[in-house]
């Protein structure tokens, strides 16, 4: 059967061999989904049981992980799509073998300094304010606002990239807060008033980065449900779907080759930023300033938490990392310093990725005074997002067990929300119309 495929690139090759083994799938009327976390250091791959009855919301059967080169991501941006379609191929082929079942219908996340998610405001006037608001007049207003967002971003990015124009797409949109008159109202829906006042979060990225995606997903023959920007699918972990949350937090996902922030304020995303140092950016460091191979610094980095690194090696170790580390905070403090809107910044501070398994990284933010020139009112308080705080998901497997794989587990958050609506999930409600508005 493989001289079939003798002649075929490897891209091909890996859609062939997905598509033949096509017949050994499991038949029943079971839906499930793949959240498909390509991230600059590993592929992870998590295959989700979608519960019909809303009792357990997602149950994760299937997990799978594969290791990239270092030419296949750039940034947090795909640079070699064949390459990557093999390690995801990998991954997944892991996760439906421990699944038992082929799933085609998958949610790919995108991160990279280029994907520009934040929250625009926008003040109405209406011409008749005795007149009820209705879904349409809603929706026209939303669409205003997604449109001042999207030329907000071209112009961003157009900055950023000396003056050249940039194709986007919009990947994610949330409503953050509606005021009618001054009055915070959670459904709009039949209110009267003059002015009325939305904030919505929406996330953009360049056309370039969503088709390498999509020819990804093309390649390994799955349906693509939804591409999500990175740092809103962990908010979307944390959040759940329930109406009354009000949490608040600082969400950082520290992956190998990016550090992706997202700000919630009592349950709404206010904004995410990302800058492109991660994991990597410490091997790289250690690779420098001791003259060693990627791989050799790689293991002097990964060996300071598990005491293996030579006695006379450590200080010199320590000493690159703390050059990074120093640069990684002010990148830290520069992101969070752009959430003006906010009086005040949450408390909180949560951490995912690999890039935060780095004991010194933890250290910094935990025994450092770096929050004193932001707008904390308090130390933070610092500590991992855990499997367990994911809201709807739960894992049947056992191997989804640390902060590592959270990214993934909020890709497959956005999945389930966008089943939900799709398939017309839920009571028709009013409020479930205008978030299904939102639905990209």
């Amino acid at each position: 059967m493989l001289d079939k495929f003798k002649d075929m690139g490897k891209a091909a090759f890996v859609k062939a061999k997905r598509t033949a083994g096509q017949t050994t799938v499991k038949k029943n009327t079971d839906q499930y989904i793949v959240g498909l976390d390509i991230g600059t250091e590993y592929v992870k791959a998590l295959i989700a049981q979608v519960d019909r009855t809303g009792a357990e919301g997602l149950k994760i059967i299937g997990v799978g992980r594969a290791h990239q080169s270092l030419s296949d991501m750039q940034a947090g941006a795909v640079s070699d799509i064949a390459s990557v379609v093999q390690n995801c191929d990998s991954a997944l082929s892991q996760a439906e073998e421990q699944a038992g079942v082929s799933v085609r219908t998958a949610v790919i996340g995108i991160a990279g300094e280029l994907v520009k998610g934040t929250t625009t405001t926008v003040r109405v006037a209406r011409k008749d304010s005795a007149k009820p608001l209705d879904t349409e007049e809603v929706e026209k207003i939303i669409r205003l606002v997604q449109g001042r967002a999207e030329t907000k971003a071209k112009q961003q990015l157009a900055v950023e990239l000396g003056g050249k124009a940039v194709e986007v797409r919009l990947v994610n949109s949330a409503l953050v807060a509606i005021d009618i008159d001054g009055y915070p109202v959670t459904n709009p829906i039949g209110f009267q008033g003059k002015d009325v006042v939305v904030q919505l979060y929406t996330a953009f990225a360049p056309m370039i980065h969503i088709g390498a995606l999509e020819r990804v997903a093309q390649e390994l023959d799955l349906d693509l449900l939804a591409v999500a920007a990175e740092p809103f699918a962990v908010a979307r972990s944390v959040i759940g779907d329930n109406p009354s949350a009000n949490l608040s937090a600082i969400l950082m996902d520290v992956g190998g080759g990016t550090t992706d922030i997202a700000v919630i304020n009592d349950g709404g995303v206010q904004g995410t930023k990302m800058f492109g140092i991660g994991g990597r950016a410490y091997t790289r460091a250690i690779e420098r300033d001791l003259d060693v191979e990627f791989s050799q610094a790689e293991e002097l980095k990964l060996g300071l938490a598990e005491d293996t690194v030579p006695r006379q090696k450590v200080a010199a170790v320590e000493a690159a990392l703390t050059k990074t580390l120093d640069v990684w905070q002010s990148g830290i403090e520069l992101a969070l310093g752009e959430f003006t809107r906010l009086d005040h910044l949450p408390n909180r501070v949560y951490l995912c990725g690999g890039g935060s398994s780095l004991d010194m990284l933890m250290d910094r933010l935990e025994r450092t005074d770096w929050y004193r020139g932001l707008p904390f009112t308090r130390k933070p308080v610092i500590q991992h997002i855990e499997p367990s705080q994911v809201a709807g998901i739960i894992d049947k497997t056992g191997d989804v067990n640390d902060h590592t794989f959270i990214t993934a587990m909020g890709l497959l958050r956005v999945g389930l929300d966008t089943l939900q609506f799709s398939d017309g999930g839920g009571n028709g409600s009013i409020r479930e119309k205008i978030d299904n508005m939102l639905r990209v």
